[in-house]
């Protein structure tokens, strides 16, 4: 049996998946990126084997995540989504995801990538934590502080600094697998 981190919720198939095939791994493709803040941000106040377990279901009804078909998306192409028991039903959590496909495309168009000014946050390289437990991890830091402020000074939403956070952490810029994980 692999030794994973601590926190991983070992009665669900897709939270072990997530964990070893994803979580924390140095990302760098915009759709993925795109679609990573967008489950950070339907977290907030909820459980992440809630969003994950509701994932395909938003992958269905976000074009698969390809963020001009989002950016593009009425206000009643949203609104209709509010009767859909598949996904979570938060009217704001819902029409950021639209807004957040936009601030991506400035970002984009600004930077040339999403990945290109996401990871010039950190210079490039992740931020290896050299984590013994996970309970010693702080929910936020400067970083994803100032990386917040920054989000949503261009537009983007539901981007607080703990979410924040937790998108580093979940694509790789910061490595806060536990040193014994198997999965580092």
């Amino acid at each position: 049996m692999s030794k994973r981190c601590s926190w991983v919720k070992m009665t669900n198939p897709l939270y072990i998946a997530y964990h070893d095939e994803e979580w924390g791994r140095p990302l760098h493709d915009e759709q993925k990126l795109f679609e990573l803040l967008c489950m950070e941000t339907y977290q907030a106040g909820l459980s992440w084997e809630t969003i994950l377990n509701k994932r395909a279901a938003f992958r269905k009804v976000f074009h698969d995540y390809e963020i001009e078909k989002v950016a593009q998306m009425t206000d009643s192409d949203l609104d209709s989504l509010l009767d859909n028991t598949d996904i979570i039903r938060h009217k704001a959590k819902l029409y950021a995801t639209r807004a957040n496909a936009q601030a991506f495309l400035n970002v984009q168009k600004a930077f040339g990538t999403f990945d290109k000014y996401l990871w010039s946050w950190v210079g490039f390289t992740p931020i290896d934590n050299n984590v013994d437990n996970h309970q010693a991890v702080p929910v936020k830091t400067e970083l994803s502080e100032n990386l917040s402020k920054d989000f949503k000074k261009r537009g983007f939403k539901f981007v607080g600094p703990v979410c924040v956070y937790s998108y580093l952490q979940a694509a790789g810029l910061i490595n806060d697998h536990e040193k014994t994980c198997e999965f580092r």
